[in-house]
Order: C-alpha cells, then structure tokens, then sequence
C-alpha cells in the first residue's frame, strides 16, 4: 500500500483507484470499524470520486488515487467531528487546509481516527471509541495521541495519515507500529481547520511507510497559509542541511547515564545498535548534556502550558462537564491553577533551556534520541494513566518547546516481538535533511513495515540530491580554501560541508598570485585551452552565510560559474584577468595542493 508500489500499479495497469478503495472498504467491513475509525466517508462517494480521477486528467497529479486518514480532530466539510469526544460533535463547515490540499492533489480521504481525547495523550486508550493497540500484539498501546491514524497505515488500509503532535503524538505511535512517523517544523502544515491542543505548539505530522512516501506527502501539504497566524515557510537558507551530502555528519545522543528505558534493556540494545548503524553511514557521535531538554519537556504538562488545552474547549468542558474521559478531565482542569505571572515565569525558563541547548547545535547537526524508552500494556496503562503517559514522552516531548522538527523511524524488533523506533531531531526547517538521513538509516535497521510482511528493500528510497541540499549553494575552491589549507576555517565556520573532491574542465589555467596573504591561486578560464582541468573540491554552503563569505574574498579573485569536468555547474572561485599579471602559471601542477607541496620540498 506504499504511494510508490501503488503508483507504479497505476501507471502499468494493474490496479486503478477505484478498485483500491473497494478493497479497502472491504477490509474494513471485515476486520471492523472499531477502534481504529470514528467516521468513514461513504463508500459509493469515495468509488464514485476514484472513477472520476480515472476518467480526468488527474493522473498527473502527485497522490493521484492514493487512500488516506486523518485524526478526528481535523475538519472535513459535511463530517463530523469529534476529537473523540461523542458530546463534542459537530459537522465541520469547511475541510481543514491541509486536508484539502491533498484531497486537491488526487488523494482519496478514506475517513477520520481514533485518537486520545482533545489530542491528551501519548497512549490512545482516552477514547470512548474502543482502545487502539500495537498491531504486534493486542496487549499493549498503539501509542497517542493519533492512535489510530498509525494503525490505519500499519494494517495497510491507507497509504499514509494525518495527526497532530504537541507532545510526540506523531511519534510514538509510529515507533509503536513500525511506521514513520514525520513530526514537521511547527507552522510549516496549516493547522487551520484543526481543533487545537496547544495552539502554539502545535503541528500537522505525517504517519507514512516510508521516508519517500512522508516526502511526498510533506511536500504537498506544506505551504505558507496567509489566513493562519502560525503560518510559516523557511527564509532564504534557513532550512540548510549541508550535512546531508557528505557522510561526514555528527549527530548528538545523550550521555550514558541519561540514557532512560525504564527498566527495557531490549530497547537499549536497540539503541546502542541504531548509533553502530549511523557511524556506519558516515556519522559520528557527539556526547551531549541531556538535562536542559529534559527540563524543558517538563514544562509541556508540569508548566502553564496545559492552559492551552484549557483554552481551546473552555466553555465546551464548563457546558459539558461530565462528558469528558476522566484522566483528560483532570489534566485540562488542572490548568486553571496557572495565573499570568506563572506564565510569564515558565516562558523565561524556557528561553533559558532554549539558550542551553543552543551550545549543543553548535556541536551536531542533529540528534538521535530512542521515540520512546519503553512500551505498556494497555492494562498497565489504564492502572496509572498520568505517570506512564509523562514516561514516554522522556524523549518527545521538549521537541516543540523548543522548535525542532523531527522523524521517527523504525529501529528493529525487540525479543517479544514489538517494534522498536529512534527519532533523527534537528533544527527548525531541517525537515527535509533530516528525511534523508532517517530513510537510510531505517533501510539498515527494519526488514518489514508496519505490521505486514512487505518487504521496506522492495520500496523506493529517496534519491540522493541531483543539485545542492535545501537551502545550500555548492561552492568551488581551489586554493587556500581547500581541505588543510589556511583558509578552510572560512567555510567550516559557516557550517559548509565537503561534498566531494572532483576536477574542472580542460578549459582552465592555474596561476599563483603575486603578493598575496595567504598565498593564493588565481583559477582562469581560458576558451579553446585543452588541458587535465584543475583538482578542486565543491562544498555545500548555507545560502544565508553566503553574503560573509563574498565580503571576505580579495581581489582579483572574484566569485563566477565554474564548468565540472562532469559538464555540470557551479559557483568558485576565478581570477580576474588583470591578476595574473605578474603571477607563475601553474597550470601543469594539477592543483593548488600539488604546487603547494612541490614548493616546500627540499
């Protein structure tokens, strides 16, 4: 059921969207609509709609005939909804803006989920709808807040789902149910048309099979919605991950004694296995203080926070005050302890979190952090509702506090057949860097998805970027600016990364400049020259650090188009012709490196 294999039956033929969608009603007449939905569109609407995507020119669209969920806390013209709340239902007026963005791309919305009440939860038994559980063993959770969104995808009834994640929703029932589970930079998926939990924290996540499916999905979805206030796309080079075409990354994981699983040495294994397979890649682990993101999770349900929660179904809970699931009740009332002061007090703590772990992004480009430490039966849970649920948000729940973005993905099965996940977290707008990574670390580290026997080997990966990263230019250098040379540190210090080292056309002589500090090269571009090009290396820059750098080249040389002996293209460093006068060809060299070396020997 992954977008790939179904597009691919699409275009040669074997299937068509409306004989997918019959099949997925089928299967829900069989295995039952609860727990996982609360409301399913109607059959003959959905049949009706896939004939008319077949019979249009909507096969180019890019979810053409692709079958979706969504959490019941996302509108839908002409449906209820619920939030998982029966006394809160009400038929939506218009479809949530991210919905409709995919419903506008082809994709088929086959129905609403379950899910924790008012989104609180990370466990999905605070439901009246029926308790959602792993699709490994019924025994134990399926995870919350947008419990069944993961298990629809997992039991291969729909391509991919929507939820929403304040605390990990988005995560750790992806972890729970072998999926991914892509928890965006908040704001960068409209939350209009989405009833709030913490408005402000907020986010749209994506439950897929793959990284490349969470990709596509992602990159309909996404978008800058003038009529939501929390809104927002990346400014030039914001979403930069340079890091991510060089095997040379460093990722951050947690002191040894801060690494918490609650008594599942399993899970620590898998752990320790999922950072081997990240080394293995071509990363390198980076010790990092815990503590600063710890206590900042604890103010997302120990904090003023919760009053959002409050806030977004005050008069409804003082209307209906025996309609709620009891353990929701006691958290969302709780909040009205909180007073402005306190709340202003909990925000300047935060900012000082925040300014903590400012220190540890200057060492890694992101973490790796288990989703969850461990996993509970749902017996276990309805016994103690409040303690287990703040477990395992241990390491989700300071992502949005603190404005990261993050993909969860499978990591291996422990010994009693559950599935194990580690979330890759990064920097706002790293969404996309970090998809790369995670897809080629869970192709090392899971065999199968969700809860089928599909092969995740027969699926397709994300391709590797034909041009720079998001949010980079590729720069050449020649000279000083080279690995080991006295002017690296101008590319290091604006976070460039080595993409690779290559050669230039024939086309180009190489001279050293005369009376220059450092020594430096002149690279020039000589018309009909015939040469062996000249070795240089090309780094992916940050475009927002690309104006420091430009101030900080002397003349002669000046920044220009720099033909690859491949035939591609990209921005260097070249000469002005009146530079080289004066100045010793060293074009038969080879390289800056090779004439630096022959000037030293003895």
């Amino acid at each position: 059921m992954d977008i790939g294999t179904l597009e691919n039956a699409y275009r040669n033929g074997r299937l068509t969207p409306s004989a997918v969608v019959a099949e997925v009603y089928d299967e829900i007449a069989r295995i039952g609509e609860r727990p996982t939905w609360i409301t399913l569109m109607p059959r003959d609407q959905n049949l009706a709609r896939a004939r008319d995507l077949e019979q249009s020119a909507a096969r180019a669209l890019p979810l053409f005939g692709i079958p979706f969920a969504i959490k019941d806390n996302f509108d839908v013209a002409g449906l209820p909804t619920t939030a998982g709340c029966p006394a809160f239902r009400h038929i939506a007026a218009q479809t949530a803006v991210a919905v409709q963005r995919l419903i506008d791309a082809g994709a088929i919305l086959i129905g609403k989920t379950n899910m924790d009440q008012f989104a609180t939860g990370l466990v999905g038994t605070r439901t009246p709808y029926g308790v959602c559980s792993s699709v490994f063993d019924s025994k134990y959770i399926s995870g919350g807040s947008s419990s069944g969104s993961a298990v629809a995808v997992a039991q291969s009834l729909v391509s991919f789902s929507l939820g929403t994640d304040t605390a990990g929703s988005g995560r750790v029932p992806a972890a729970f149910n072998q999926l991914v589970g892509l928890k965006p930079t908040r704001g960068y998926i409209s939350t209009r048309g989405v009833l709030p939990a913490c408005r402000t924290l907020d986010c749209v996540s994506i439950f897929a099979e793959t990284c490349a499916d969470a990709s596509g999905v992602f990159a309909v979805a996404r978008g800058r919605d003038s009529a939501d206030p929390y809104s927002r796309v990346p400014l030039a080079g914001q979403n930069a991950t340079p890091w991510t075409s060089t095997p040379g990354f460093r990722f951050g994981v947690p002191l040894p004694e801060q690494r918490e699983f609650f008594g599942d040495e399993a899970a620590g294994a898998l752990y320790e296995a999922a950072i081997r397979c990240l080394c293995e890649i071509g990363g390198t682990p980076v010790s990092f203080d815990y503590t600063p993101f710890q206590e900042a999770a604890s103010l997302l349900y120990k904090g003023p926070w919760v009053a959002e929660r409050l806030a977004a179904i005050n008069q409804f809970l003082a209307d209906n005050p025996d309609s709620v699931d009891p353990t929701v009740g006691a958290i969302i009332r709780g909040a009205a302890k909180y007073n402005a002061v306190e709340a202003f007090e909990a925000g300047y703590t935060l900012r000082q979190f925040e300014r903590e772990t400012l220190e540890v992004w200057k060492q890694v480009d992101f973490l790796l952090l288990p989703t969850t430490p461990t996993h509970y039966t749902i017996d276990q849970v309805l016994a103690d509702p409040i303690e287990l649920n703040t477990k395992l948000g241990y390491y989700t729940n300071f992502v949005n506090l603190l404005d990261l973005a993050a993909v969860a993905v499978p990591a291996g099965m422990k010994p009693n057949g559950l599935s194990f996940g580690v979330s890759l977290i990064g920097p706002a707008f790293s969404d996309d860097g970090l998809l790369r990574v995670a897809d080629r670390l869970h192709r090392r580290l899971a065999k199968t998805i969700g809860g089928t026997e599909r092969l995740l080997a027969s699926t397709a990966s994300l391709p590797s970027y034909s041009t720079a990263p998001p949010g980079c230019l590729l720069m050449a250098v020649v000279g000083a600016h080279l690995t080991g040379q006295p002017l690296n540190w101008q590319l290091t210090e604006r976070k460039a990364r080595l993409v690779r080292t290559t050669r230039t056309g024939g086309q180009y002589r190489l001279y050293a400049l005369a009376n220059t500090t450092p020594p430096k090269p002149g690279l020039v571009f000589t018309p009909g020259f015939k040469g062996e090009g000249i070795e240089i290396e090309v780094w992916a820059m940050p475009e927002q650090t690309i104006g420091s750098f430009l101030n900080m080249i002397p003349p002669p040389l000046c920044l220009g188009t720099i033909r690859l002996a491949d035939g591609s293209q990209v921005r260097g460093f070249l000469c002005e012709p009146s530079g080289i006068e004066g100045a010793q060809e060293i074009t038969h060299f080879g390289g800056w490196r090779h004439y630096v070396a022959d000037q030293i020997s003895p």
